[in-house]
């Protein structure tokens, strides 16, 4: 248990250094657990020029746009939300295995432009460590772009993030990982905003019931529920049930399943692995 600490708060100090190195950092932030600790340890470093950049997008919920500003402005950081256009390019809107390639293209073209407008030498994400793994173009998209990732330089994994924000009093620590509203369509079937407001109303819906951990995946009238196999016993109470599945059809679909499998983060990505 030394040792671990030993090596995070190691970990950490590297982290630091890298930042302090950059003199000034614009932070691709989405109020996730990973952007908002690299934001508030990016606001520790006396002397780094920073501000905290989320993109307003149809692919975001507006719930976690609003959680991600509250925080913002509970921790007083330099914090600012544009907007990004990845709905008007038709490769994003086709949804094939390089989507989100195409998403955090857009996304970071946005950010590199504000970032020079403003005069900030860098533009950082949040990925981790972890991510170096699973299948995301959007990283190659981070690296033609030349964004920084100081979480993976400084090999950081979710597991250390969410103990040293834990640490830190952020209360994203324990916070669900929630990528965009996008990953929850099949690829080859078209991305719209009808379809992505949707899947919000539905995935919002869990959460208020007492759902934390979801996904929705759209599957034209059916919408199928992916929530952690030990939450099945609550979710088949009658009038829980019966309550979700009201709400989900009031929203436009044809029917709701619980998928037999559980949650399984990245589900939709296992088909396109040697793409």
């Amino acid at each position: 248990m030394v040792q671990k600490k030993l090596n995070i708060n190691k970990k950490l100090k590297k982290l630091k250094t890298i930042l302090h190195g950059y003199k000034s950092v614009l932070v691709a932030y989405s109020g996730g657990a990973d952007s908002a600790f690299l934001t508030a340890v990016c606001h520790q470093i006396q002397g780094l020029k920073v501000v905290a950049v989320t993109a307003n997008s149809p692919s975001l919920s507006k719930d976690e746009l609003l959680k991600a500003t509250k925080l913002a402005n509970d921790m007083c950081w330099n914090h600012l939300v544009i907007k990004t256009n990845e709905m008007d390019n038709p490769e994003y809107v086709r949804n094939d295995g390089k989507r989100c390639f195409f998403c955090k293209t857009e996304l970071y073209f946005q950010l590199k432009s504000l970032a020079n407008k403003k005069g900030f030498l860098y533009v950082a994400n949040g990925s981790n460590f972890d991510d170096t793994g699973d299948y995301r173009p959007g990283m190659t998209a981070a690296t033609d772009a030349k964004i920084v990732s100081p979480l993976i330089d400084s090999e950081l994994h979710k597991k250390e993030i969410r103990e040293l924000s834990r640490h830190m009093g952020l209360k994203t620590w324990g916070k669900p990982a929630q990528p965009c509203l996008s990953s929850r369509i099949p690829y080859g079937t078209p991305v719209s905003i009808e379809t992505l407001e949707k899947i919000g109303f539905a995935e919002k819906t869990l959460r208020e019931n007492g759902f934390p951990i979801v996904r929705v995946r759209h599957f034209g009238g059916l919408a199928k529920i992916e929530i952690p196999v030990s939450d099945f016993g609550r979710f088949n109470e009658p009038s829980t049930r019966e309550t979700i599945k009201k709400r989900i059809l009031e929203v436009g679909y044809d029917s709701v399943e619980l998928d037999p499998l559980g949650f399984r983060s990245g589900n939709l990505n296992s088909k396109i692995k040697n793409l």
